[in-house]
């Protein structure tokens, strides 16, 4: 019985899925646009620190306003209405609520939550794969010590990408290379909230009437998102990151089959087996047609003649030799799609990505000279771009994690496109993010 099936039995049967939703912003609200066309799941609160703009952000996707006026968490779980508040513990601690969606956005809140969620026995599905990057393969740990799940968020490229190793690796084929695309150019490393629109090619207006967050976007664009989502795709499959980070090769779709194979096969991989990002920008600057800048891939090898003539015999589109193979999704729709999450991990127990190793790790890099005492402002500002590294480097180097750079003072001074290390900042080691980092830090 699929999933749909599945959650129209738990509807008929009222006993819905119930969650809680944790961040009214872009993701979190993609998510409750369409949860109110999926049966078998009941958000029984939302907890958002701006509850006005939460509630906004749901009248403006379709909720009825008395759907989102139930006066306390018991009174939504009594009426299947949902309860909008401020106080996300008490969200999390609720006996109403199976899963705990966290959407923050913030690495070091989201694992605080995360833990709650597991202390209370409840299962966690992650929008802030920030908090995976920094310390994932740590929190599956918890989250299975604890016996419940801890889980990527379907829509998110890392999960769907996971999806795609998995379908080839339960085919019986050899994984070559798996990513996503992106828009590219080597000058994007700095751009910062103010530059993002123009890059993005977008509208002031557009990014207005979408609600949109400048540096929630320019964390995308400077390399940031695709390093953590290229961190958490490889802790989940087993793939490897480049030695020096992500090199973004040009081209379209078709070309990707061409371009992942290893350098002997004459491809631009290091060796088979790693997680790569495809640029849609040529290296002229224009945009390539058919282009993968919203999607993810994987390139199998057929491992047998056999197997490489029913390529052909197929008519499958490989590159020259006939041995490889992409497969892909051109579009990812980000919070629009996680109700396979709710529904995978609610029914059927099963997580949609799991970071079950340490292996690659995405680093601060300096967008600019700053002094000591300056204040880092995280992901997608004014200083610091994240760039991948596998942990076996990263570690030894004692590289700062990205996800740890949001509102840290600089006690040296340090240069543009400069990597920087733990010597470089003041670090909270009270915070539980920076307590499991460590624990990742000991896999190494």
């Amino acid at each position: 019985m699929g999933l749909y099936e599945q959650l129209q039995q738990r509807e008929t049967q009222g006993a819905p899925v119930r969650v809680g939703l944790i961040g009214a912003g872009k993701f979190g609200t993609m998510f409750l646009a369409q949860v109110l066309r999926i049966p078998g799941i009941h958000v029984v609160g939302v907890a958002d620190l701006r509850v006005d703009v939460a509630k906004s952000n749901m009248t403006y996707t379709g909720w009825a306003a008395d759907r989102i006026e139930a006066a306390s968490l018991d009174a939504a779980l009594s009426s299947g209405e949902t309860h909008v508040g401020q106080d996300a513990l008490a969200l999390i601690a609720h006996h109403g609520v199976e899963i705990v969606i966290e959407c923050t956005g913030n690495p070091v809140i989201a694992v605080d939550h995360a833990l709650a969620a597991f202390a209370a026995g409840k299962h966690v599905i992650s929008a802030t794969v920030e908090a995976d990057a920094v310390c994932g393969a740590a929190l599956v740990k918890r989250a299975e010590s604890a016996g419940v799940i801890y889980s990527q968020a379907y829509g998110d490229q890392p999960a769907m990408t996971v999806e795609l190793v998995d379908w080839a690796r339960t085919c019986g084929f050899e994984v070559t290379a798996a990513g996503r695309g992106h828009k590219w150019k080597p000058e994007y490393r700095f751009s910062t909230p103010d530059t993002i629109w123009d890059y993005w090619g977008v509208t002031a207006e557009k990014a207005e009437r979408g609600r949109l967050n400048p540096k929630m976007f320019n964390s995308f664009l400077d390399g940031t998102k695709p390093a953590i989502e290229s961190a958490a795709i490889s802790n989940a499959t087993g793939l490897n990151a480049p030695t020096n980070g992500l090199t973004y090769p040009s081209g379209a779709i078709d070309d990707i089959a061409t371009l992942m194979r290893p350098h002997d096969a004459g491809g631009v991989l290091e060796e088979a087996g790693m997680v790569e990002v495809i640029s849609s920008f040529a290296e002229n600057g224009t945009l390539i047609p058919n282009d993968i800048r919203q999607g993810v891939w994987v390139v199998v090898k057929a491992t047998s003649d056999y197997v490489k003539n029913c390529f052909e015999e197929y008519m499958v589109s490989t590159d020259e030799s006939g041995l490889y193979y992409c497969n892909f999704k051109r579009f990812h729709l980000i919070g629009l799609e996680l109700g396979l999450s709710v529904g995978s991990v609610g029914i059927r127990g099963e997580a949609t990505g799991t970071s079950r190793e340490f292996r690659s790790d995405v680093v601060a890099v300096s967008k600019k000279a700053m002094k000591a005492g300056e204040m880092l402002d995280g992901e997608g500002g004014y200083c610091v771009a994240g760039q991948l590294r596998p942990s076996r480097i990263s570690v030894p180097m004692r590289a700062l994690p990205l996800g740890l750079t949001g509102d840290i003072k600089l006690i040296r001074d340090v240069g543009v496109d400069t990597v920087l290390t733990y010597d470089d900042v003041e670090i909270d080691e009270t915070l539980n993010a920076v307590i499991l980092r460590r624990e990742c830090e000991a896999m190494v």
